[in-house]
């Protein structure tokens, strides 16, 4: 594997780099002195926060961006060998790094890394931590998969050494990645067009766990089943936390909710009261979550009272239960939660405030994912009062396995929830138009572009 010198900088490109973390880890390269290009298929507001800061990026992908002088190449793991760009890198000789070995070699710059883990809330949780960190005045680097509003977007290059990111299991990237602190949040059946099973996921997670040095700590919910696999026989320090489990190092008790169903709880560590905290973010999956930040932040050496002001401050991230806006007395409000587990606590946590109906516009991501759990996710939307079903967001694939939103409306239907289907946004957002009223939620939710509809009726 090419091994990069931070402190001889050099030429290096980004094939993709208008991705989220591809970004960020360009942004960070651009503090420290590199050259960056790198192309995308069409400009967006992350390419051009690089272009302002010097980097030269070219639209679409093209072999003719491998120009003579690059040093060496980095793609992500969407990029396939038939891309004209990295088989042009390949046969001119250039050495080529992915994404997740970036990250990685970029930690091993810094003391004090936290890599955060977990099938769901990886990107609400360090960004909590983030929080957290600048609270304790810590200075951090910081790489979220999301928009963090207190940061001005995905990175922050700190001067100390601290470095926070989050830790994707899909491609096994993770496995790139050694953290001093590492946290695992949950482990469910995802990304199954690349894991056999949970068995196979699991198995990852236990090679995460096990990349923790025997001086760092690792965070995990004792909520998880048989989390004990992961842990058993490790060197390093294991810390938990849980809602349900007594036994965790870190539970809350005396939850309560306010109207907005913000929860505040009293932070109990081995049975003993540590300090009061009040969240800024709704749901009861947001309490575990400040949990598990606490936790990764009291083994880097920040207190609880400084934890608690931390997540106070929090008030979310870019699509995150997001409030868009209200029309006509219907709110609008985004979500990226594209898993059933997601859509359960998304949908729970909308159920908690006072709507007359709530509508949800769900956008499946992938047909791998919507095919093999077509019935957690029949049986999570048939939870809320009306599903809206927009076509499948293909993401990577071409093979529809021979499914359709419309299976699943017909699966949701089925459990007694009224669900519809129809195969453009346009069609959607008349159809909500002409149903909802007020006093209504409109609740847009998948990874895919679906909250383009809610800016649509707001516009």
């Amino acid at each position: 594997m090419y091994l990069i010198d931070f402190n001889q900088p050099i030429h290096i490109h980004f094939i993709g780099i208008g991705g989220i973390s591809m970004s960020g880890l360009a942004d960070v390269l651009l503090d420290r002195g590199f050259t960056v290009t790198g192309s995308d298929m069409k400009p967006s507001e992350l390419t051009d926060h690089l272009t302002a800061r010097g980097a030269e990026i070219a639209f679409p992908q093209s072999a003719d961006n491998i120009k003579p002088g690059i040093d060496l190449v980095v793609y992500t793991a969407a990029i396939h060998p038939d891309n004209p760009e990295f088989a042009a890198a390949e046969a001119a000789g250039l050495p080529m790094l992915n994404r997740a070995d970036l990250l990685g070699q970029m930690m091993q710059n810094y003391k004090n890394s936290i890599g955060v883990a977990g099938t769901h809330g990886k990107t609400t949780t360090t960004s909590m931590l983030s929080h957290i960190l600048l609270e304790a005045e810590m200075d951090p680097t910081i790489s979220v998969g999301g928009i963090l509003p207190s940061i001005g977007g995905n990175i922050r290059v700190g001067k100390s050494d601290v470095f926070l990111t989050e830790a994707c299991e899909y491609t096994n990237s993770f496995l790139s990645l050694f953290p001093k602190i590492a946290v695992i949040l949950n482990m469910d059946a995802d990304h199954l067009d690349f894991f056999k099973d949970l068995d196979d996921i699991r198995r990852s997670f236990r090679r995460y766990a096990q990349q923790v040095p025997a001086d760092g700590t690792l965070v995990i919910n004792a909520d998880t089943p048989a989390y004990e696999t992961i842990t058993d026989g490790l060197p390093c320090r294991t810390i938990t936390y849980g809602l349900d489990s007594d036994q965790a190092d870190y539970t809350a008790r005396d939850i309560q909710f306010d109207n907005r169903g913000c929860a505040s709880f009293i932070c109990v560590y081995r049975g003993e009261e540590a300090g009061k905290i009040t969240l800024s973010v709704p749901g009861l999956h947001n309490v575990s979550n400040a949990l598990a930040a606490v936790a990764a932040a009291s083994a880097a050496g920040v207190p609880v009272e400084t934890a608690a002001r931390g997540l106070t401050s929090f008030t979310g991230t870019d699509r995150r239960f997001q409030f868009k806006g209200s029309i006509d007395g219907i709110d609008i409000i985004d979500d990226y939660a594209h898993h059933p587990t997601e859509i359960r606590a998304t949908l729970a946590t909308a159920a908690a405030a006072s709507y007359h109906t709530i509508w949800c516009v769900f956008q499946p991501h992938t047909y791998t994912r919507t095919k093999t759990l077509m019935d957690e996710f029949a049986d999570a939307l048939a939870l809320t009062d009306r599903v809206v079903l927009a076509d499948i967001y293909a993401a990577r694939e071409t093979d529809n396995l021979g499914i359709s939103s419309d299976t699943l409306r017909a699966e949701v239907e089925k459990r007694g929830t009224k669900a519809y289907y129809f195969p453009s946004f346009e069609e959607i957002e008349h159809f909500l138009m002409e149903n909802c009223g007020k006093g209504d939620l409109i609740l847009t939710v998948g990874a895919g572009d679906v909250y383009k509809i809610g800016e649509d009726l707001l516009a």
